[in-house]
């Protein structure tokens, strides 16, 4: 059945729209991420999760060995459960495209007349399936996350004095660990995505609100530029409450702060 009252061209041009400003922003935070990564929170937890790996091998005594597999085993819980609730609605998806009870759900209501926006089983079949590809992303992305996980499970519990070349180890185990969590982040990005996706069933309008008000929201929650600033005295007042900040080096080869944002 075909419903009255839409508009392709607006899909032309505000959908297109909206995923420009999603990738626009996202390239110009990989460039952050890759010029000044002090100044993302991305690039903060990198630097201190090579610290954080360092501190676990150098321990040659093995009492962090237990610390290690509880914090890596966090993660794998919450990669899994991103992965399993990813695939369940990818299956949820697909089986009301299968059945073809969403266009008759949809179009008894007809969503798309609210804001505009094509309209007709095509279209409708065009956006659940935008839907289930992004589903199906964070499915495969948290997978590859455990993935990297499970290995870093065993090499950061070698000691540091067992490898011919420790700095070496160190990067190696160290890049492990964050393409783990690198792939964990895409996987998340992927859920966000899936929100504009979503609203696309009620047109192309809410679809380009959402990402511009969701790039607006992310750069809130990517961004930090206080980490590599000085306290001004050092007399402990900072935010974290402790009395001092001890500082080593970080990945860019600058003193930056040990403990945590």
């Amino acid at each position: 059945m075909q419903r009255r009252g839409g508009s392709p061209q607006l899909d032309f041009v505000l959908v297109p729209l909206g995923l420009a400003v999603m990738l626009s922003y996202h390239l110009w935070l990989l460039h952050r991420i890759r010029r000044r990564p002090e100044t993302t929170v991305i690039g903060i937890n990198a630097i201190n999760r090579r610290i954080w790996v360092r501190h676990i091998m150098e321990e040659s005594s093995g009492k962090h060995a237990v610390l290690a597999v509880q914090t890596l085993r966090n993660t794998i819980m919450a990669s899994t459960v991103l992965a399993s609730v990813a695939i369940t609605l990818s299956s949820l998806v697909a089986a009301l495209m299968a059945s073809g009870a969403a266009h008759g759900l949809l179009s008894s209501s007809s969503p798309s007349t609210l804001a505009g926006g094509a309209a007709g089983e095509a279209a409708l079949e065009l956006k659940f399936f935008a839907i289930l590809v992004c589903f199906l992303v964070a499915f495969l992305l948290n997978v590859q996350s455990i993935r990297y996980y499970s290995h870093t499970g065993l090499l950061v519990n070698v000691p540091l004095a067992a490898h011919r070349r420790p700095a070496s180890a160190v990067g190696y185990v160290t890049g492990t660990l964050n393409r783990g969590f690198y792939f964990w982040s895409l996987g998340v990005r992927a859920y966000y995505f899936s929100c504009p996706v979503f609203l696309w069933l009620f047109g192309p309008i809410p679809m380009c609100a959402s990402c511009v008000a969701m790039v607006a929201a992310l750069y809130f929650l990517d961004v930090y530029t206080e980490w590599d600033k000085d306290d001004g005295g050092g007399g402990g007042d900072g935010n974290n409450g402790h009395g001092g900040e001890r500082k080593t080096t970080g990945a860019s080869g600058r003193l930056v702060p040990l403990e945590g944002v």
